[in-house]
């Protein structure tokens, strides 16, 4: 009885952010499929898909969308934590659609913001002419925005903690490491603040649900 009971809320908690869990189911395909891979292979074809300079000036919709769909570190099970406290409660929040435009604006402005610096690194001297083809896939630019986004959800005092706490976390690797993708995960960060005008208007599916339950 106690085992039905726990597969039922699996199920209402899962459909309560199907967003988020059809990107999991996708992401483990994908994850699966590159452990079937050569690691020259791999390497090869991860770069097609990547939002590196070079494949950002050829096919930047393309790249945009499908550097998503691929976890560099080939590492699924993190992620199901990562999404089921972050990403689930956001989008049970915000509704599927909000929650997707803050995780597309995160990914999206993060890249361009990454991949611009780094390439003005290159014509200043400051990085090789190679970096254009820097492997650069993955999820963690819409994780950040989705993490800095819940600020709002958090209510005074500990909105400001939270918020404090976010910025420590993705600053800190800024600072020592300085590397494109820390600008980047960063540069989410303020994104996903940024998205405040989102966040004003309630989901009528949590209001019908607080209001049921």
């Amino acid at each position: 009885m106690r085992i039905n009971r726990g597969v039922h809320r699996v199920r209402v908690y899962v459909r309560s952010a199907p967003g988020t869990y059809v990107w999991l189911a996708v992401l483990f395909v994908t994850t699966v499929a590159l452990h079937h891979m050569s690691p020259e292979f791999e390497e090869e074809f991860l770069r097609q898909r990547s939002t590196n300079i070079h494949e950002l000036s050829s096919n930047p919709v393309r790249v945009l969308v499908s550097s998503a769909m691929w976890i560099d570190s080939g590492h699924w099970l993190p992620y199901v934590v990562l999404y089921s406290l972050f990403h689930a409660p956001a989008e049970r929040w915000l509704g599927t659609a909000r929650w997707l435009a803050v995780c597309a604006a995160a990914h999206v402005l993060a890249t361009l913001i990454s991949e611009g610096a780094l390439l003005w690194g290159i014509r200043h001297g400051m990085a090789p002419a190679s970096a254009v083809n820097t492997l650069d896939i993955g999820v963690s630019y819409a994780l950040a925005g989705v993490i800095a986004v819940l600020v709002y959800r958090i209510p005074e005092p500990w909105r400001y903690v939270y918020g404090f706490a976010v910025l420590v976390v993705y600053a800190v690797p800024l600072v020592t490491g300085r590397t494109f993708t820390d600008l980047g995960h960063f540069a989410s960060v303020l994104v996903g603040f940024g998205c405040y005008p989102l966040v004003r208007v309630r989901n009528p599916k949590e209001t019908a649900g607080a209001s049921a339950g």
